[in-house]
């Protein structure tokens, strides 16, 4: 996998986490750096580590799946980022309770998790490809944790709206690197 193509991953991968802190910044009473911060190392870490634990859960499975590795590839990233897109489209959820000053731990590490579900699912998929995984985790999770903490901070400016186009592009970028992917190994190229 060439830098660019992690790079676009990672980007990708970041987008709904992006969204969510857009969120999480809406819902904080004037959030300083410092939380904006706190909220990207929670979520770069898990989805840092996720695409590492589903690809160690795809090697377990790729001698078995060799032949039609990329059509799994490609319809992990096709599935993944149609969702993204229709996550994107969807009209912003709104709420008007009082907002607090933080989020606790246990609430934006499960955010962080629901968020990454996607970054494990592509781990699986690198892994039937034979993508050396740690430079794409690292990439991943320093993205991540960069968008997070810009999201925050963008939060009670941007509104929900601009996270939800931040997800919409990113699922466009996955299903763009799946079809590269599916037509790379048609093609032989």
């Amino acid at each position: 996998m060439n830098p660019i193509a992690i790079a676009l991953l990672s980007l990708a991968m970041s987008t709904d986490a992006f969204a969510a802190a857009v969120g999480k910044g809406m819902a904080l009473q004037r959030p300083h750096w410092r939380e904006a911060l706190r909220t990207g190392m929670i979520f770069g870490a898990i989805e840092g580590t996720t695409p590492l634990i589903g690809w160690a859960l795809g090697l377990a499975a790729a001698d078995y799946v060799k032949a039609w590795d990329h059509w799994i590839a490609f319809a992990l990233l096709l599935g993944l980022g149609a969702h993204m897109v229709l996550n994107g489209l969807a009209p912003p959820e709104g709420g008007d309770a009082e907002k607090p000053a933080r989020h606790g731990f246990w609430v934006l590490a499960l955010t962080g998790f629901a968020t990454s579900v996607d970054a494990l699912v592509v781990g699986v998929g690198l892994a039937f490809l034979d993508v050396p995984i740690l430079p794409v985790a690292a990439a991943i999770g320093a993205t991540t944790l960069a968008a997070v903490t810009l999201g925050v901070m963008a939060g009670r400016v941007l509104g929900r709206a601009a996270g939800k186009r931040a997800e919409l592009l990113g699922g466009l970028v996955l299903v763009g690197i799946g079809c590269t992917i599916l037509f790379e190994h048609l093609s032989g190229a």
